[in-house]
């Protein structure tokens, strides 16, 4: 937890603190994600900036589950490596998590469920009875109702958050409900924030940096949703897997808004198929799932990449493989979606930093799926998908898209499948004088969309499917970097690795090391010229949640080596279900550099 001061203040002064880390440990039935939703919610609306990151069980009757709110007066690039404030609900909640904190934390726990262990971290323990405290402040016996409430207000009173926009929150979330539910609500909230916590000081948050800007706090899902809208897409078919639900149904309840529609589907090949049939009616289409439902979409997806059709594939990564860690995060995707189909089947791919990158990234697709008439899969995770960030809001004025079907006449000079340009498909309906009529076909075909088993057609059409790649690579943008041109070491990521790798290369450069960073959201084709940036330092570092396999390098690292031929390019991997801590990028680049000189 970071102050405002420079040297320790007096025992009697009030301190401003710019960073807090609370984590809050429960069963899922507890009403946790609740708390941190609130307090994200918050933060956006108070110029300050969060980061959210939760556990919840795969199981439906429940389990332990966790929620991690990162609140800071500036920028908040990670979850927390480690808490400032603990709020254990049980005596597993508070034992298992008891290591999370920080020396000298603060542990709030449920005197009604919990019996403190001592130890010698010099951690704050207080006792606050959670459950019998709310049933005294709003009467029944339903004992576990509102406990979750109680807690916002404890802490809303430690931090010195803003009271009335807590208030405020309540009563929207509520007050389409019962009027008893509200009013108990409000009564935990009160009771909560006037329970007296004697053994430490209030400690309110220093400014924020972000006044006068109109701010969102909401998730990666909500905002790849509102990005696939603006972008111009407006029909498409899916099937419910965690944790890409949450896309598909809001694109059920938004889409018909906007004079389009969504379907779901019987199973996942029949989703991909719904979506193709509308992209063959010449709109642009989106279909998606997480990895064991982009496996099963794959024989579609090599359909249309020979019908060169405009769609979108989402795909909300998790661990695997099979049904593996549904609720948990994994980048173990990543060459299913470049080359999990059969045959030469190009397709783009790209990957979002963090929930704001979600909205820019789907606009992107669109675009690109859109110029280039071809499949776009956006790889998110789970990670992103769920955690809620504050930012500010995207201007729609400048990305709004409104898609307009082309139904013009086609002349006699019209081909769909040039090989000399770009395809363009006539949608059915369109009139054409061309002497073939136009065919859409997942057979090789000649100019026209004909089948054609003729050698040198099938090898001219997979050069200009091909060649569209490449035309692409040429036009991108290079990535974003951060940090020193040229030095000792170069982490590159991709997806939700974003803020731990940038707020580990500050940490190297503040240690005095010449240190970079290098974040790809084109992941293929990749941008060219990114071995030109690889020679400018010792040591290239790859940190990516998935295995290393039997070669010793993960997924985005493979590539690089076969792209960049440079053997400096090693991997840190993770595969325990958990995003990684900045510490653990910071310790393995020291290692790192350790293994050969400056």
């Amino acid at each position: 937890m970071s102050t405002d001061t420079a040297s320790s203040p007096s025992p009697d002064i009030q301190r401003n603190i710019r960073n807090a880390v609370i984590r809050l440990a429960g069963h899922s039935q507890d009403g946790i994600q609740s708390i941190g939703a609130f307090l994200a919610q918050l933060a956006g609306s108070t110029a300050q900036d969060v980061m959210t990151y939760m556990t919840i069980p795969s199981t439906i009757s429940g389990g332990p589950s966790i929620f991690q709110v990162h609140l800071g007066s500036g920028e908040v690039l990670h979850p927390g490596d480690e808490a400032d404030c603990l709020v254990a609900f049980y005596q597993d909640s508070y034992e298992n998590h008891l290591k999370s904190l920080r020396d000298g934390g603060i542990c709030f726990y449920d005197t009604d469920e919990v019996k403190e262990i001592k130890e010698e971290r010099d951690i704050i323990h207080i006792g606050v009875p959670f459950t019998s405290a709310t049933i005294e402040a709003i009467g029944g016996s339903a004992k576990d109702r509102g406990k979750n409430i109680f807690v916002l207000g404890v802490l809303c009173a430690v931090y010195q958050l803003d009271r009335d926009g807590l208030t405020h929150l309540i009563e929207r979330k509520f007050g389409k409900k019962a009027e008893d539910i509200l009013r108990n609500a409000l009564l935990a909230f009160d009771a909560g924030y006037a329970w007296p916590v004697h053994d430490i000081k209030h400690m309110p948050f220093a400014p924020g940096e972000n006044e006068g800007e109109n701010r969102l706090s909401v998730d990666g899902n909500t905002m790849l949703t509102l990005g696939l809208i603006a972008g111009g897409c407006r029909y498409g078919a899916g099937y419910p897997i965690t944790p890409w639900s949450q896309i598909m149904e809001m694109l059920r309840s938004e889409l018909p808004k906007y004079g389009g529609t969504f379907i779901q589907a019987e199973d996942e090949l029949a989703a991909i198929s719904i979506a193709i049939g509308a992209a063959y009616s010449g709109h642009l289409a989106v279909t998606g799932s997480s990895g064991p439902g982009l496996s099963l979409k794959q024989e579609a997806l090599g359909y249309a990449s020979m019908a060169e059709l405009p769609l979108i594939v989402v795909n909300v990564q998790r661990g695997g493989p099979s049904t593996g860690l549904p609720t948990s995060v994994e980048q173990s995707d990543l060459m299913q979606a470049i080359y999990g189909s059969h045959g030469d089947s190009p397709r783009v791919v790209l990957a979002p930093r963090d929930v704001e990158d979600c909205f820019y990234t789907a606009i992107e697709a669109c675009k690109i799926a859109r110029e280039y008439s071809m499949p776009v899969i956006i790889l998110s995770d789970q990670a992103i998908a769920t955690r809620i960030e504050a930012f500010p809001e995207p201007d729609l004025d400048k990305h709004w898209i409104e898609p307009e079907l082309d139904l013009s006449e086609r002349g006699e000079d019209f081909k769909p499948y040039p090989l000399d340009a770009i395809t363009r498909h006539a949608p059915p309906g369109a009139r054409t004088t061309a002497a073939k009529y136009p065919v859409v076909t997942g057979l090789e075909h000649d100019e026209w969309g004909h089948p054609s088993a003729n050698p040198q057609m099938h090898a001219d059409m997979t050069a200009k499917r091909r060649e569209k790649l490449v035309k692409l690579a040429n036009s991108l943008p290079h990535p974003e970097f951060y940090g020193d041109e040229q030095g000792e070491i170069l982490i590159v990521g991709w997806g939700s690795t974003y803020g731990p790798i940038k707020e580990a290369t500050d940490r190297l450069r503040a240690e005095g090391h010449r240190a970079g960073a290098l974040h790809l959201r084109h992941i293929h084709p990749l941008r060219n010229g990114l071995g030109d940036i690889f020679k400018h330092y010792t040591h290239i570092l790859v940190p990516e949640m998935n295995d290393a396999g039997p070669y010793g390098h993960g997924q985005l690292a493979t590539i690089l080596r076969a792209v960049t031929c440079n053997p400096a390019i090693e991997s840190l991997n993770k595969v325990e279900g958990i995003t990684f801590r900045v510490r653990e990028i910071v310790t393995a680049a020291e290692k790192l550099m350790a293994s050969s000189p400056r």
